[in-house]
């Protein structure tokens, strides 16, 4: 239960047929207060360094600095946008002076559930996305430079499928630019809800009618994350592939 909303949950993480290690990182509040993904990058062990230093920074931050009883919009978006800064700055400041993390980044996205309400949003290309009568929505944006250049009118969605530069973020922590905020969704969650958050793994072997199929189909939050991360591998996935599944009862 958190607050008198009342959520379940599922997760799994793994480093896929073409990765040596896993970069990714995620992390479920023990009382639902919140969620979180990220996925790291840098190579060898700085991209799992830096998902994991923002998993831990955000988590202890978000646990501190908001009242999870209490929806004060401003605050809880103040709270998010200073934990996920502080993180950023850390990243920052240990790349600079560990030569082994020098431009390691993590994307970072994340659901927070305050009095009933959920706050959404991230930094990345990691996304969010809700299942509602079965109509299935991506609730945040990614920071790619596909998203721009499809936002330009200049490349089509299914052109930025296959592009060249797909996987280049102009946002992440690890850069100044991951600190100007994450411009969270305020969602009122309604019974039978179903979101998940992902790495791009998932989303690099699944298409958007195979999400919405397999939430749909899977009862359990915990086999719907297993079964999405099967299916994204077996669909040819290349990077790891990590998924959080949340049910709203």
């Amino acid at each position: 239960m958190a607050g008198k909303l009342q959520l379940e949950w599922g997760s799994v993480s793994i480093t896929g047929n073409f990765r040596e290690n896993n970069e990714d990182n995620c992390f479920v509040d023990s009382d639902a207060r919140f969620f979180l993904v990220a996925d790291g990058m840098g190579g060898q062990s700085a991209g799992e360094k830096a998902s994991q230093l923002a998993i831990e920074l955000i988590s202890e931050r978000l646990r501190k600095a908001i009242n999870f009883s209490q929806d004060d919009p401003k605050a809880v978006v103040a709270a998010i946008d200073g934990a996920v800064s502080h993180a950023n700055l850390e990243i920052m400041a240990l790349g600079e002076l560990d030569p082994s993390y020098h431009n390691m980044g993590t994307t970072i996205v994340f659901v927070t559930s305050v009095a009933g309400t959920l706050y959404v949003g991230g930094v990345g290309d990691s996304r969010v996305y809700l299942l509602r009568k079965g109509q299935l929505e991506q609730l945040t944006k990614d920071h790619s430079l596909t998203q721009a250049l499809i936002e330009a009118g200049t490349i089509s969605v299914a052109e930025a499928a296959t592009h060249r530069y797909k996987n280049v973020l102009y946002r992440y922590l690890g850069t100044k630019e991951g600190s100007s905020g994450t411009e969270p969704r305020k969602l009122a969650p309604e019974a039978g809800d179903r979101l998940m958050l992902c790495s791009d793994g998932v989303t690099d072997g699944l298409d958007n009618a195979a999400i919405s199929r397999i939430l749909s189909e899977q009862d359990s939050p915990q086999d719907a994350a297993a079964a999405l991360v099967k299916a994204a591998e077996a669909g040819g996935s290349k990077d790891n592939i990590t998924c959080v599944v949340v049910h709203v009862k």
